[in-house]
C-alpha cells in the first residue's frame, strides 16, 4: 500500500474518487517548478476538491501537536486549502482529490489548457481516467494496474477496513484506526463525516478522500459494504 494504484475496491467503488497528481522530474522539468505546482493547486480550488495535499506536508486536514481530550469536539473540521498552498515550499508531488467525475474532468481540461509543463496523472478506475482524458481532448499516455494482494491473504484485514486504510498512498491510515471508526459509526458515537475527518488527518500525502470514506463508513455500519 505505497501508491494510490493500490486503493482497494472494485471499479464501481471509485465512482466518487478521482485523484489528479502533478509532479516534476529532477533534472528534467524541476527548474522553477515550485510556482507551477502552487498554480496547479490554486487552479483546483474553484472545482471544489474534497482534499488538496503534497507528499511532504500532507493534506488539507492535518494532525495537531497541541491537543487535549476535548479537542475532538472543538477542532476545526473544514479543509484548509489555502494553508496547503502557502505551505508548499519545495518541489514535490501535489494532488487534488475530487468526489465527482464532472469536477475531475473540468479540472484536467483546465490543467491541459494551462500547459504548466508538469507531469500529470490520474488515479481512479480505468474508465474514469479515460473519461477525464477524453474531456480534456488528450489520449491516454499509459496505464498502471494494481494486481491486488497475494500470499497469505487470509491474514489481511476485512474488506471494509482495507477500503478505508488503503486510501493513504503511504499506508499511514492504520487498519486498527479504520476498524475503530467503523465501530464508532455503528455505535452512533460519530457520524460518518466525523469519522472520515479523523482518518483524513493521518494521510501524509493528502490523497485521502473523505467523501468516499464517509460513504464507505456508512455502508459498513449498515452492513451493506460494496
Amino acid at each position: 500500500m505505497t501508491n494510490t494504484l493500490h486503493r482497494f475496491g472494485s471499479a464501481e467503488s471509485f465512482r466518487d474518487d478521482y485523484v489528479v497528481f502533478a509532479m516534476c522530474a529532477r533534472g528534467k522539468n524541476d527548474q522553477d517548478s515550485l510556482p507551477k505546482l502552487k498554480r496547479f493547486l490554486e487552479m483546483a480550488v474553484p472545482f471544489r476538491p474534497v482534499n488538496l495535499g503534497d507528499a511532504i506536508h500532507g493534506g488539507a486536514l492535518r494532525p495537531s501537536r497541541s491537543m487535549n481530550p476535548s479537542a475532538h469536539w472543538k477542532r476545526a473540521s473544514e479543509p484548509d486549502f489555502a494553508e496547503v498552498i502557502r505551505g508548499l515550499d519545495q518541489p514535490t508531488t501535489v494532488a487534488a482529490v475530487f468526489d465527482n467525475r464532472v469536477a475531475a474532468e473540468d479540472f484536467v481540461k483546465a490543467v491541459r489548457q494551462a500547459d504548466l509543463g508538469l507531469s500529470v496523472n490520474i488515479s481512479t478506475s480505468i474508465d474514469g481516467a479515460e473519461q477525464c482524458c477524453f474531456a480534456a481532448g488528450i489520449p491516454r499516455h499509459s496505464v498502471g494496474y494494481s494486481l491486488g494482494f497475494e500470499g497469505k491473504t487470509e491474514k489481511l484485514p476485512a474488506a471494509d477496513v482495507l477500503l478505508l486504510s488503503t486510501m493513504c498512498g503511504h499506508g499511514m491510515v492504520s487498519h486498527s484506526l479504520a476498524k475503530k471508526m467503523i465501530d464508532w459509526v455503528k455505535e452512533g458515537r460519530r457520524t460518518p463525516e466525523q469519522a472520515a475527518g479523523y482518518l483524513t488527518r493521518f494521510c501524509s500525502c493528502g490523497v485521502f478522500n473523505p467523501s468516499r470514506a464517509a460513504r464507505l463508513l456508512e455502508a459498513a455500519a449498515r452492513g451493506a459494504m460494496k
